[in-house]
């Protein structure tokens, strides 16, 4: 006589799994859902040191978005993560297809294009600092070499100094969306290749109508974490820069900062962390819908 056994219901299943996973969820609650509502809470308040609970309605926001310093900080955000995007993509994407043709030494160009993801901001921002002084770095070595009208200082120059922080972002970042982009492609069947090939479609066709849509899973990721790390660009301009020359280099993770830690206005803080935070989730929902949404 056979005894049948009953299945647990669904919440007593895998339960050593959910036990230990508690205290992720309790962190995830605590410090990120509960420190995300408290700052937009207190975003509608008027706290200066220390956060009190005096609303003042939209105040905080009207007045953020009359201070030319956030206006300047918005517009340069805008020509950064544009550029950054756009660049990240196409240069990771070039290089991926180029060590994709199995040659020589790939792993010491892997590790050689790797490498600076390996470094912090700061150091990264120091060093594109010293290459880019006009006394001592690029532009100088270029002027002892003859070439006296060579210039190249744009940390100095507020109109283009954004442009420089651009380019320690790109020598960074470009290595790591390569290596994406590269495992992306080695996941491309062979016989595609090899089918693209029989119907003498060139190589450039290849990529851009077969294997790029192909990839899309690889491309929305990438996509959201150079998103991600757009919106939260701190210590590279700090490092580079400290906003100047005056203003002219401000992003808002620095509007942030100084207002609630040197200026002492934690309301004005919470309101630009809450803008930030709206910027987030317009990058974060539609990549949601596209992973999600689109399979249901």
């Amino acid at each position: 006589m056979s005894t049948v056994t009953k299945r647990p219901s669904r919440l007593f299943r895998n339960l050593n799994a959910k036990i230990a996973s508690v205290p992720m969820i309790l962190t995830a609650l605590v410090v990120f859902v509960g420190g995300t509502l408290w700052t937009v809470l207190y975003s509608f308040t008027n706290s200066r040191l220390l956060p009190r609970l005096k609303f003042v309605g939209l105040d905080q926001y009207e007045r953020l978005w009359a201070t030319p310093r956030w206006l300047v900080s918005i517009e340069n955000l805008a020509i950064y993560g544009v550029l950054s995007l756009v660049f990240s993509l196409v240069i990771g994407f070039v290089l991926a297809a180029l060590l994709d043709q199995k040659i020589r030494f790939e792993d010491t160009f892997r590790t050689i294009f790797l490498y600076p993801f390996a470094l912090s901001f700061v150091v990264t921002g120091v060093v594109w600092q010293w290459l880019l002084n006009p006394d001592f770095g690029v532009q100088a070595v270029v002027r002892s070499l003859g070439w006296e009208s060579f210039a190249l200082d744009p940390l100095y120059t507020s109109s283009i100094v954004i442009y420089g922080v651009l380019i320690a972002a790109l020598w960074q970042g470009t290595g790591f969306v390569m290596c994406l982009m590269l495992a992306g492609l080695r996941g491309i069947d062979e016989d595609i290749w090899k089918a693209a090939r029989v119907d003498g479609i060139p190589a450039w066709r290849t990529y851009l109508f077969i294997v790029l849509p192909m990839m899309r899973p690889v491309l929305v990721t990438t996509l959201v974490i150079i998103a991600a790390g757009i919106v939260k660009v701190y210590d590279l301009v700090v490092a580079q820069t400290s906003g100047g020359p005056g203003i002219a280099s401000e992003v808002p993770a620095k509007y942030v900062y100084d207002y609630m830690f040197f200026a002492q206005n934690l309301g004005q803080g919470f309101a630009a962390s809450t803008m930030m935070l709206l910027s987030v989730a317009i990058v974060i929902v539609p990549w949601a819908y596209l992973e999600f949404g689109r399979r249901r």
